[in-house]
């Protein structure tokens, strides 16, 4: 299962401590321009050591594209893409070789696999997602070209939450602060809070909200292929992720009375009041904004000492070394962007397979 998509569809390789991350990318459309400094721009929001709060494991993290991409455009033919590993330090896993970190995946990987690569946890290590913002990155472009757009931000970082709604913020603020939070107050906090909890070994978790424009009418299944069974498959799929929901989701204190969407007509174009539905009813985009928050959980690489049992069941401790994000949201925001863009462009060639791509 190392490929994402039904369409456009992205298959990935490689481990946090091998050669190299790549991935190849198959059902992209031909004709849609490349912006490399675009996608390269994608790339250094996930990168390790952007901030004084995220890891400061060193990575340039360029991608080279291989094939795929002729004169500045897509082919329509597999595009396949390589990014070197150049600032690994093994040796900080020498001492977890036979040791299982408590919530991580050792146990389940040897158990499964009967071996596993120790250093910075091998496949199951979040540097994988760096082909997924390659694949995000390509997936962008075409949306763009369709007019579809995708922004994400940290609405929340342990008790510190934004508390207003997406479309009450200035979201072309959110790369103005490292924690990309679209409240520079709330943005402040979050920090202060990811640097206490870094300063003493620790990680906290928090959420991500993501938010879809311009999203048309029609894309989704109404059974098993529902878009929003679609983004959250997509969003819990990236590591450390807990939780899904879109629209009102868990805001459940409330009467169908309350949050009905009412339909209107806006000169010829139906439309909704509000939008608790999030952009999708029965399964579908309703061609109202698509938004929904993901959790994610306190990174599970802490820098105390733990209790925990080695391959042979034998009790131990251990305390991790090495170089690990306090607080993996800022960087993840990006990942969820990307996921979610391989999803509607997927969505989207779905309900146009017969059609042409514009």
């Amino acid at each position: 299962m190392n490929t994402f998509g039904n369409i456009f569809r992205l298959t990935s390789y490689g481990e946090s401590h091998g050669a190299a991350i790549g991935g190849v990318i198959d059902g992209c459309p031909a004709g849609i321009t490349v912006d490399m400094d675009f996608i390269q721009n994608e790339l250094n929001r996930r990168r390790p050591g952007q901030s004084k709060i995220t890891t400061p494991r060193k990575e340039a993290d360029e991608v080279e594209f291989l094939s795929g991409i002729y004169e500045g455009k897509t082919t329509g033919t597999p595009i396949g893409f390589v990014i070197r590993n150049n600032n690994q330090h093994s040796s900080d896993y020498d001492n977890l070789k036979d040791i299982y970190r408590p919530s991580h995946a050792d146990y389940t990987y040897t158990q499964k696999y009967g071996i596993r690569d120790h250093r910075g946890g091998g496949r199951s290590s979040a540097r994988e997602t760096i082909a997924r913002c390659v694949g995000g990155a390509l997936a962008k472009l075409a949306l763009k070209e369709l007019k579809m757009d995708i922004v994400a931000y940290t609405s929340q970082v342990g008790n510190i939450r934004l508390t207003k709604a997406y479309n009450e913020y200035d979201l072309s603020q959110i790369e103005s602060t490292p924690v990309r939070c679209p409240d520079t107050e709330k943005a402040s906090e979050m920090i202060s809070l990811i640097e206490e909890v870094k300063s003493k070994g620790d990680t906290i978790g928090g959420v991500i909200t993501c938010v879809v424009k311009g999203v048309p009418v029609g894309l989704g299944e109404p059974v098993f292929g529902k878009l929003h069974a679609a983004l959250g498959s997509a969003m819990l799929g990236i590591n450390a992720v807990k939780g899904f929901e879109y629209g009102d989701g868990f805001d459940v204190n409330h009467r169908g009375s309350e949050v009905n969407d009412v339909f209107y007509n806006d000169n010829g174009k139906i439309k909704t009041q509000t939008n608790h539905s999030g952009g999708i009813q029965g399964g579908i985009s309703n061609g109202q904004d698509i938004y929904f928050r993901v959790a994610f959980k306190p990174v599970a690489t802490i820098l105390m000492h733990q209790n925990t049992v080695n391959k042979d069941g034998e009790d131990t401790d251990l305390k991790a070394r090495g170089r690990h994000d306090a607080c993996v949201l800022p960087r993840a925001v990006p990942i969820v962007e990307a996921m979610a863009a391989m999803t509607i462009l997927d969505y989207y060639l779905l309900s146009k397979m017969n059609k042409a791509f514009l």
